[in-house]
């Protein structure tokens, strides 16, 4: 007879685990781990992960994902940090005691340090998501891109103020690999991380309830998944309470994955970096986005700019296009439907 309930669905997830180098450890921490709200939704396990050269998870992009049980979801959280929004994202998951994995902008993390401390001081993972976030990563060399990767891990390893607590994870700028990109990933030997389910957050206009609602029905969908938000948005800042609330009545439990061995072992080159531009125009080539001849923006990706200096942007249902303005976040391309219309699954 085969295992009823929970305990059957993480056996079946456990199935897929060697095929895919990912240790899975119990870490429950449940209701009594969280004495401040013994309502709230909690952490109820971790996924130790070991690196290697070609651990890349997420649906969105790759064949495989995480090996989870039905109702389980991972919470990621991009671009940051902006202490505007990003201190009371923390604020929100520390009152239900809910871990995340946050992949950080290394120009926000040298420009906001004490954020990236007080991000994994709350015990949420630390990974990171380029140095520029640029919006052509796609079109770079390999040159380039090394450029990114390493000075993006430099600059949050130095906000950290040690390399060993930041975990070797990666999310591609825009959810775009190309052979060039995966093969610097996999020298280095980061886990990749894309998504299963993103919530639009980066849209501009869109409700709180309506990125509730779409990332609710997508997760329903799938019936479990890595979720992508974003921690620099005040749409996100003001759904994720009713997300998380809405996840727990739906019978959902959040999965904080960590490292299986010692991180910091990373290895980037050292790099002086520039200093960070006070508009658009002197902004580097690569951070910018020529128009198509139909005049939308043909960048991909969406870029956390320097509070004060940029405004974070829109972006469309493909997790792609980047439109932005100065001094407020620029018209959004038409939002996308179903979780279906998202960038499909890709070796």
């Amino acid at each position: 007879m085969g295992k009823p309930g929970v305990l059957g669905s993480l056996a079946a997830a456990a199935t897929a685990v060697a095929a895919i180098g990912v240790l899975v450890v119990a870490a429950p921490a449940s209701a009594q781990d969280c004495p401040a709200n013994p309502q709230g939704l909690g952490t109820s396990r971790v996924l130790n992960i070991e690196p290697g050269e070609s651990v890349r998870f997420g649906l969105m992009q790759y064949r495989q994902t995480l090996p989870l049980a039905d109702k389980e979801v991972v919470l990621t959280f991009d671009d940051g940090p902006l202490p505007r929004y990003s201190d009371q994202v923390l604020e929100i998951l520390a009152a239900q005691c809910v871990k995340a994995t946050y992949f950080l902008v290394g120009r926000m993390a040298r420009e906001f340090p004490e954020a990236v401390r007080r991000i994994y001081a709350a015990g949420h993972t630390v990974g990171t998501h380029t140095q520029n976030h640029p919006l052509r990563i796609h079109k770079m060399s390999s040159e380039k891109v090394a450029e990114e990767i390493d000075a993006g891990i430099a600059s949050v390893a130095e906000a950290l103020g040690d390399p060993h607590k930041l975990a070797p994870f990666f999310r591609i700028p825009g959810l775009l690999h190309t052979e060039t990109i995966e093969s610097e990933l996999a020298a280095r030997k980061l886990v990749v991380f894309s998504a299963d389910v993103v919530a639009d957050d980066w849209h501009r206009h869109i409700r709180p309830s309506e990125v509730i609602r779409r990332a609710m029905s997508r997760l329903e969908a799938r019936g479990k998944g890595i979720l992508l938000l974003h921690d620099i948005h005040p749409v996100t800042v003001t759904a994720l309470p009713g997300l998380l609330k809405e996840l727990k009545e739906h019978g959902f439990h959040v999965v904080h994955v960590v490292p299986a061995e010692e991180p910091g072992r990373i290895e980037a080159a050292e790099q002086a970096m520039p200093p960070t531009p006070q508009s658009v125009a002197d902004a580097p080539a690569e951070w910018t986005s020529p128009a198509t001849p139909e005049g939308k923006p043909s960048g991909i990706g969406h870029l956390a700019w320097r509070h004060g200096a940029f405004a974070p942007d829109g972006t469309d249902g493909d997790h792609g296009d980047v439109a932005r303005r100065l001094p407020d976040p620029p018209p959004n391309v038409t939002a996308g439907g179903a979780n279906s219309d998202s960038l499909p699954a890709r070796n």
